[in-house]
């Protein structure tokens, strides 16, 4: 097993610092484990061992002490229930990565900023990857420097925040220092010497008023690209290395603001920000003879390059106050958009001969989000000792998708885009159309169109006992596409003793299907097999296509969430929690399995016998695929975390955190609205593999955190489950799990200065490799690892350097 020089230098900096010490006999000492939160209840000053649902705090320290310079990656290393799949050759899910929670799709948790609510990004996911068919919450968009803590509710919330809250809630609160700077520096690669990593945060704060701030951060990252390809022996002699696999290459740039200014008897407040980034990836390798290859272009083939532009937005400003000592109101406006272009590069256009440019914009996608809300907080007496802690709300949503055309050669068949026109390949076969790599979006799925909707809800709390707490909250949303929805949730929390409580929930909840699933479609021209020219379509809803094959407009999926745990607190410094859950989700939302006419259909006529060549034929459609109602869910797990905190005569403090997360999701039902296609041609057996085996059911965590004068040691064991998946190949293949080390080590050498060394993954931990017969010819192409499901990725080890300066 490889090691890298700088573990030795670690461990030797944690033993000087760790010598024997004797545990300390009094817990006066030791800080209080409660911490507030802010999402699952709404009653101001309840702890994460207060509350009916659990919540996870992710603090300040526990993000700088983590290694990693994105949201992403630090909640996958802190936050158990959290997956953050890395994947690569696919197209714009290599730059914005998917987020999920509890094994479910990112688009069905929910992200907050400040507890109000995030938009999601334009991009779909539409390849054979964690989410295909769905499009979340680009979270990495959001500064580290810019946050102060994030929490993470880990039970369905559709009835408190409404749409996508069926895993749970994300909240991301926004540092609010009103005075003094913070300036980070950080820079690391892996041990393979490649994936450079350099970021560059400054924070700031200044007063406004007499109780008023203005926060700002500026953050740099530049992420180098990785490539763990192995030797292409099928294509090139001699053998090489043809293919880009790893992270792609990725700069990002962010400014993100946070204030509230007093007025009057209110307070103005507002947050948001503003973040760009490029990204750069690669799609397959062409080889010389290959038809889609030139001579005069490239005579050793080429490699196409992607390069991708996400441009992220966010502003939320609003007034709040208090109508007296009782009741607080909040009026919030908010404005959310993604921008996501496509560029391709090193490519061209077959069927515009020698002479197509290398590349061409491809199109762009655009989503666009605006809110208003009015809260309204405060108690009512009762006729028991606790008061009846009261919320009600209206949120009005618009929002609106838009694809934007690429350029001509991006996705023509020759310069005056005619099929009757013969254009022979290097091969003399009927030449492709579109650039290669990314084709580019036509006129045809252009698309400039959105919904709005509008919800109210009330959330009520109370103590009914001294030991018991109960909750009750109800929502309604109408919406403008599909229709109306209802949702409810009841919890309660009984103290069995001081120290020993019981929890639970049961919910139900909803999710909207998105403007991006409803409007998305693409098209390419491909030859079919007898080597005419058809388009390969992905249909929106009440296209011609989806239409002809009785594929209905998309519905919501509706779900009932229910957990069941307890929390028992010993003393200040030994916290456990367990909580078992189950969430059943109807009508889940799916991008279907690609429908090919049967085989030897080419000049089939007759419906009984080939029905979706006849329905294909007319309309120059060779492959279609569909989003669709068409699956029912079961998800099972557990999530137990303990933490332990203790001081030592000497005066150093152990937080020691170990929390385990077990998930496991069936798919119960396949069905299909339509009459031409049977529930296991839209829905296959590779996508059943890919949602109920394709993310960790297993997920381990156990953290050490050692502080001793000016030193502190941070030791992290990660435990990632086994995934599987038979995308490509067809053949199930499952990656085993791994256990991954991480080690850090800070000093700080004034209370401004702190330097931190560290790495993650210090044992070089790879993924299993493809094997080399099921998976064939994957791995002969150089494809060593695999990329539809792997949750930590193929990168291996990783080390870094960072300095914090306060001044």
């Amino acid at each position: 097993m490889k090691k890298h020089p700088l573990i030795g230098a670690i461990a030797a900096l944690t033993a000087f610092h760790c010598a024997p010490m004797a545990l300390a006999q009094t817990d006066d000492q030791v800080e209080d484990l409660g911490n507030i939160v802010s999402v699952g209840t709404r009653v101001a000053g309840r702890t994460i061992t207060e509350t009916a649902a659990p919540v996870d705090i992710i603090t300040s320290e526990e993000i700088t002490n983590s290694g990693a310079t994105e949201v992403g990656k630090i909640l996958q290393l802190l936050a158990p229930s959290f997956n953050f799949s890395s994947t690569t050759i696919s197209d714009g899910t290599d730059i914005i990565r998917p987020a999920t929670l509890r094994g479910l799709g990112p688009d069905q948790v929910l992200v907050l900023v400040n507890g109000k609510r995030r938009h999601q990004q334009a991009l779909v996911n539409v390849q054979q990857t964690i989410a295909r068919g769905s499009a979340g919450t680009d979270i990495n968009a959001i500064p580290v420097s810019a946050i102060d803590r994030i929490e993470i509710l880990r039970d369905g919330a559709a009835a408190q925040y409404g749409s996508d809250a069926i895993s749970g809630v994300i909240n991301i609160i926004l540092k609010n220092r009103a005075e003094g700077t913070q300036l980070t520096v950080q820079a690391g690669q892996h041990y393979e010497g490649d994936g450079e990593v350099l970021m560059t945060g400054i924070n700031t704060g200044f007063g406004l008023g007499d109780d008023g701030f203005l926060n700002l951060s500026l953050e740099y990252r530049d992420r180098g690209e990785t490539n763990r390809a192995g030797v292409d022996s099928l294509r090139v002699d001699p053998p090489r290395v043809t293919q880009r696999i790893g992270d792609a290459d990725s700069e990002n740039l962010s400014f993100w603001f946070n204030a509230e200014v007093p007025f009057g008897e209110s307070e103005f407040y507002f947050f948001g920000g503003g973040s760009d980034r490029e990204g750069n990836s690669s799609g397959f390798f062409r080889s010389a003879g290959d038809d889609r290859t030139s001579p005069d272009l490239y005579p050793n083939g080429f490699l196409p390059t992607l390069i991708t532009t996400v441009n992220d937005r966010s502003l939320n400003a609003g007034f709040r106050g208090d109508f007296n000592d009782r009741w607080r109101w909040d009026l919030n406006a908010g404005l959310g958009h993604s921008r996501f272009t496509f560029r391709t590069a090193n490519s061209w256009n077959v069927s515009f001969g020698p002479g197509s440019p290398t590349g061409a914009q491809d199109g762009t996608l655009k989503y666009d989000q605006r809110t208003l809300n009015f809260d309204l907080q405060g108690r009512y007496d009762s006729s028991w000792d606790s008061p009846i802690y009261a919320s009600y709300g209206l949120e009005y949503r618009d929002e609106n998708y838009q694809i934007v055309r690429g350029d001509l050669v991006s996705y023509a068949y020759g310069p005056n885009n005619d099929p009757s026109i013969i254009i022979l390949n290097q091969n003399g076969g009927i030449a492709a159309a579109g650039i290669q790599g990314f084709p580019g979006f036509t006129p045809a799925t252009e698309v400039d169109d959105g919904r709005d909707s509008i919800g109210v809800y009330a959330d009520f709390e109370s103590n009914l006992t001294d030991d018991f707490m109960l909750g009750l909250a109800v929502r309604a949303e109408d919406y403008s596409d599909f229709g109306s929805s209802f949702t409810g949730k009841i919890s309660g929390l009984l103290n069995v003793t001081d120290a020993f409580a019981i929890r639970g929930t049961v919910s139900t909840g909803f999710r909207a299907p998105s403007v991006q699933q409803a409007f998305y479609s693409q098209v390419s021209t491909n030859l079919n097999a007898a080597g005419v020219l058809t388009e390969t379509i992905t249909a929106r809803q009440g296209s011609e296509v989806a239409l002809a094959f009785g594929v209905p407009d998309l519905q919501e999926e509706t779900s009932v969430n229910a957990s069941l745990g307890f929390v028992y607190e010993m003393n200040d410094r030994f916290t456990l929690t367990a909580d078992l859950y189950r969430i059943d989700i109807d009508d889940r939302i799916v991008f279907s399995t690609s429908i090919n006419p049967e085989p030897d259909s080419e000049n089939c006529t007759d419906a009984s016998v080939c029905p979706i060549a006849v329905l294909l034929r007319p309309l120059n459609v060779g492959q279609a695929q569909f989003f669709t109602n068409a699956i029912d869910t079961e998800t099972v797990g557990l999530d137990i975390v303990g933490t332990f905190n203790t001081e030592f005569d000497n005066g150093s403090l152990l937080s020691v955190v170990g929390a385990l997360h077990f998930n496991d999701t069936d798919v119960t039902t396949v069905r299909s609205a339509s009459d031409v296609l049977s529930p296991e041609q839209i829905f296959d057996e590779t996508q059943r593999v890919l949602i109920e085996e394709g993310q960790p059911g297993e997920h381990a965590l156990l953290s050490f955190t050692h502080d001793h004068n000016q030193w502190s040691t941070n030791l992290r064991f990660n435990y990632f489950g086994s995934v599987s998946g038979q995308g490509f190949t067809g053949i199930k293949q499952k990656w085993s799990g791994k256990w991954l080390t991480d080690l850090s080590v800070s000093y700080a050498f004034t209370d401004q200065v702190k330097l931190t060394v560290g790495g993650t993954n210090i044992f070089d931990e790879y993924p299993d490799k493809w094997d080399e017969v099921d998976g064939f010819p994957f791995p002969q192409l150089g494809f060593v690892y695999g990329w539809e499901t792997l949750p930590f990725g193929i990168n291996g080890g990783f080390y870094f350097a960072k300095l914090n300066v306060d001044f």
